[in-house]
């Protein structure tokens, strides 16, 4: 029978430079650095060592060590031989440590292995290097043991635990929508197999009996009739497949029957329109890193449900088994992908390609999982030449060949040209776009996919990012881009979410990001070391507003949500009150004293007189939400980000002449003039040289993102891109406003 052993520790944790300590699994040595700006956390080797429980293996059984992720590298001994190296940081990994035991030494003789008598060392690796996927991307790479870690013992002969991590076995549905039915293909794949070995089949009261072939794996097929398809979050219906053996080896593995689709018009679950409205989500959370217990997982899924979500982005590698499982018990939808980011790696394409077939043989029972994702923006940093289409292309085959039954995906970053042959590589498609945060306006979103659409109707096309950055502790009476103010963000989303309900056609959306990540290389915001694009804080304990805007959007759950709670100090005599719901009325009630009512639906508004402090509750029916108010003199400075990095309106204070050029006009029209022109290009130059020559002519040689492009403000533009500052902006202006127009 097959068993397991937990490996959860104490496990002694040594690395250079660094005291030695006792620790427990999951861990990662990155847990605090990785979160605090600077983008100087620590990379490098580190080694965790313990003895093995005892382990009573009989003459006919085998034990295996099994980690679930070790990040990014890692070479594991036992007893001082080396019995695995693993590349790849998001993926399970086994290795048969049976002939490396003390009292077995590969002789078979049944020995015993005592407590005491066996150690297992990991050497575990997450420095940079040229062959291991990520390398460049906005978050933290942390290092370490941050997923269980056992021991699985098993019979001579078993399901397979050396087929790329995977469970050994599978069920694959072709579900036929007219006749309810679905033929299941099941497939067994067996390790240490003789003459005459068979796999028993079980699934939904029918049992059939199976061969194991030459190649290792036993094949067989039934008929679900009446089939009870998994329908999403109306109804996500899993089966249940059993495999056994005569050698007393055992497996279950859960499976949905269910037909998805992505073309030109949509998303189709089970043949009826289901556009894909979810978030994306990263791994880690304050104070822990990626080090997540099964509580935890569990927690961010809850809150991806309590907000309304049918899908969810696991961004940007495998993502642990748990959350794949809780993605099918609970009908979320969800996009898997593999971590080719941002940049190619010379020698990464055996890497990217390892990593590929372990997510799929990992994960294609997941009845979740649409898509296996390709890459995320890996033309940021990459050439569109023949070794990147190469990589690509490489991953398109195998994942086809792997599986069949789910297309390819993958995420573009705004720079690519639509007519370029990677945004049509795989089946479908998606951009990443932040225009409104980063660069140009929030009309631009619409303008880029409208645009798309016209040209490409039949090809699916959605939004694998969009967001906004925010500081809860920021808060605006008149909120701006880059100001990271709570308001702001909410005016962000406000705009996406119509944007997205105007056009169902967008096969998917995805918020970037659902929580708040670590992202040592970033400093700013008021949080070092933190994206804090999430609609949910890092460490969980706080809704940004933008949450409640999504969850008036898309959940059924009743209720009624005040915005600006964190906004207690006004200094205005009227304040806009904005409140969330997914009623279809709302009253506001200041002081217990009825202010008025509104219908406009979601987004509800009301203008507030405040004179002192007041209590100002929405109500609809029997549901109702407060928030406290003082008004004060002067605005709170604790309210604004007290940096160079602010967006100020310096320009409130100063006079420009509209005859004149300023950094107000877009840069379509500072270019059409020679002189100032000349002065937008110095401007475009710097900016290039600071982030990449590369990125710059990328954007500036696409035709659509150009046009894009030339309709931003030339103050918006270098503010978004860091490359000015507001006093180098003002000095630019003064520039700008000695050059006539006309």
């Amino acid at each position: 029978m097959r068993r397991t052993i937990e490996l959860a520790g104490p496990w002694d944790f040594s690395r250079q430079g660094f005291d030695s300590e006792k620790v427990m699994l999951p861990h990662t040595w990155n847990a605090i650095d990785g979160q605090d700006g600077g983008g100087d956390y620590w990379r490098g080797q580190a080694t965790y060592e313990m003895a093995l429980p005892a382990l009573e293996l009989a003459a006919d059984e085998e034990a295996w060590l099994e980690f679930e992720g070790a990040s990014a590298a890692a070479d594991v001994y036992v007893n001082e031989a080396q019995v695995a190296h693993h590349e790849g940081g998001y993926s399970t990994f086994r290795a048969n440590i049976t002939g490396a035991l003390a009292g077995r030494g590969g002789d078979g003789d049944g020995g015993v292995a005592t407590s005491g008598e066996n150690r297992v060392a990991v050497v575990v690796d997450n420095s940079q290097s040229q062959v291991v996927y990520p390398q460049t991307a906005d978050f933290t790479f942390y290092g370490g043991l941050y997923r269980p870690a056992r021991v699985v013992v098993v019979p001579a002969t078993h399901f397979a635990l050396d087929r790329d991590g995977g469970p050994g076995i599978y069920a694959t549905p072709s579900v036929d929508l007219e006749a309810k039915t679905a033929q299941v293909a099941l497939e067994a794949w067996v390790e240490g197999a003789s003459a005459g070995e068979a796999v028993t089949f079980e699934v939904a009261g029918q049992r059939v009996e199976a061969p194991v072939s030459a190649d290792g794996c036993a094949r067989a097929s039934v008929l679900l009739a009446n089939v009870h398809l998994w329908e999403g979050l109306d109804d996500p219906y899993l089966y249940t497949l059993r495999a056994s053996m005569a050698s007393g080896d055992e497996k279950t593995v859960r499976f949905g029957c269910r037909t998805m689709q992505a073309t030109g018009d949509g998303f189709f679950l089970n043949g009826r329109p289901y556009p894909l409205r979810g978030v994306s989500r990263h791994q880690d959370r304050a104070g822990v890193g990626s080090a997540l217990t099964p509580a935890m997982h569990r927690e961010d899924m809850a809150l991806i449900r309590e907000m309304g979500a049918n899908a969810v982005r696991l961004a940007h590698y495998q993502h642990a088994q748990e959350f794949y499982d809780l993605c099918d018990e609970l009908g979320v939808i969800c996009w898997a992908e593999v971590p080719v980011i941002t940049m190619r790696l010379n020698g990464g394409d055996a890497n990217a390609l390892l990593q590929m077939r372990e997510l799929i043989e990992q994960n294609r029972n997941h009845a979740s999982v649409f898509c296996w994702a390709l890459s995320n923006e890996i033309t940021t940093a990459s050439a569109i030449d023949d070794a990147l289409l190469a990589t690509l292309n490489g991953l398109n085959d195998l994942a086809h060949e792997l599986d069949p039954s789910r297309p390819t995906a993958n995420a573009h970053v705004f720079m690519l040209d639509p007519a370029s042959p990677v945004a049509h590589l795989a089946d479908a498609n998606a951009y990443n776009l932040y225009y409104g945060w980063y660069v140009g306006e929030l009309e631009q979103n619409e303008e880029f996919f409208d645009a798309w659409h016209k040209a490409y109707p039949n090809e699916p096309m959605g939004l694998t990012e969009y967001g906004a950055d925010c500081n809860p502790q920021f808060q605006s009476s008149d909120p701006a881009r880059g100001d990271y103010s709570e308001q702001y963000q909410c005016v962000y989303h406000e705009h996406m979410l119509r944007m997205l309900d105007a056009r169902p056609w967008m096969w998917c959306s995805f918020v970037w990001n659902m929580f708040d990540f670590g992202a040592d290389g970033r400093n700013g915001g008021g949080n070092d070391g933190k994206n804090q694009k999430g609609l949910v804080t890092i460490d969980r304990k706080v809704r940004k507003d933008a949450f409640y805007l999504y969850r008036a959007f898309w959940s059924a759950d009743p209720f009624v949500h005040v915005c600006g709670r964190r906004y207690v100090h006004r200094a205005q005599d009227v304040t806009q009150v904005v409140v969330y719901s997914n009623q279809p009325q709302v009253e506001l009630y200041v002081d217990g004293e009825f202010l008025g009512s509104s219908d406009a639906g979601r987004v509800f508004c009301f203008e507030v007189p405040i004179s002192g402090s007041h209590t100002i509750c929405a109500r609809a029916g029997e549901l109702s939400d407060a928030i406290e108010v003082e008004h004060v003199d002067v605005p709170d400075p604790s309210y604004t980000l007290q940096s160079d990095e602010e967006v100020v309106n310096w320009f409130d204070d100063i006079a420009i002449d509209p005859a004149f050029f300023s950094v107000k006009d877009t840069i379509g029209e500072l270019q059409a003039h020679p002189v100032a022109g000349a002065i937008v290009g110095r401007m475009m130059q710097a900016a290039a040289e600071r982030y990449g020559g590369d990125v710059a002519s990328q954007a500036m040689s696409n035709p659509a993102i150009r046009q894009i492009m030339e309709r931003s403000s030339l103050e918006s533009l270098l503010t978004q891109a860091g490359a000015a500052d507001p006093e180098t902006i003002a000095r630019l202006n003064d520039t700008l406003q000695k050059i006539a127009k006309g």
